[in-house]
């Protein structure tokens, strides 16, 4: 008999098969648009067999959802050994390479993933989580005691630094350095302005 042999993977090596293939699509689509019929073809299995290895599609969604995620607090994590100026460099480089190499997945679930599907908020919560305590480290690491604002502080910076590198024109000559430049600067305003622990005004309201 002829045919196509099917290789055999073991459950961890087809689950890790399967998430792969669904980060693959989403770099062209939403996660409203994740089919799980296309993910199973793309494996060569049946969409019955998928589902022996994850418990429903939301289940599936999560497992994409955290590996992505995972994915990204893996490229912000610096070296524990470096000084605090690099350190924190390290973090913002990791932050704006990672966002650039994967800015439709990022997109994907940072702008819809976490108002369309509440199933995957808590991951996505969690993950902005590690990312907060990451810069609420680097302003320990340079000597910098914590304010009631720092927490806030830092996610407003990463909101901004997400809409700069996912704005940011690509193609340009010397724009990612420019780029890590530009998203460094907000984060020392922001730093000076936590440090003098007032807020800086225009002038009278």
């Amino acid at each position: 008999m002829s045919g196509k042999r099917v290789t055999r993977l073991t459950p961890d090596q087809r689950r890790e098969q399967l998430v792969g293939i669904g980060l693959e699509m989403l770099a062209d689509r939403s996660l409203d648009e994740l089919s799980t019929d296309e993910v199973a073809r793309r494996a060569g299995i049946s969409r019955g067999l998928l589902f022996h290895y994850f418990d429903s599609k939301r289940d599936f969604y999560r497992a994409v959802v955290r590996t992505a995620c995972a994915h990204f607090t893996d490229a912000t994590d610096p070296d524990p050994a470096l000084q605090p100026v690099p350190w924190m460099r390290a973090f913002i480089t990791g932050f704006v390479d990672y966002v650039l190499e994967h800015r439709q997945i990022h997109l994907a679930l940072v702008r819809g993933a976490a108002g369309s599907h509440p199933a995957v908020t808590d991951i996505l919560g969690e993950t902005r989580d590690v990312l907060a305590g990451r810069l609420c480290e680097g302003r320990r690491r340079l000597g910098m005691p914590d304010t009631p604002r720092s927490a806030v502080a830092s996610r407003a910076w990463m909101a901004f630094a997400e809409e700069a590198v996912i704005s940011w024109p690509s193609g340009e000559a010397d724009g990612r350095d420019e780029l890590c430049a530009f998203v460094e600067s907000g984060l020392v305003g922001l730093l000076d302005i936590l440090d003098r622990d007032r807020p800086v005004v225009l002038g009278p309201r």
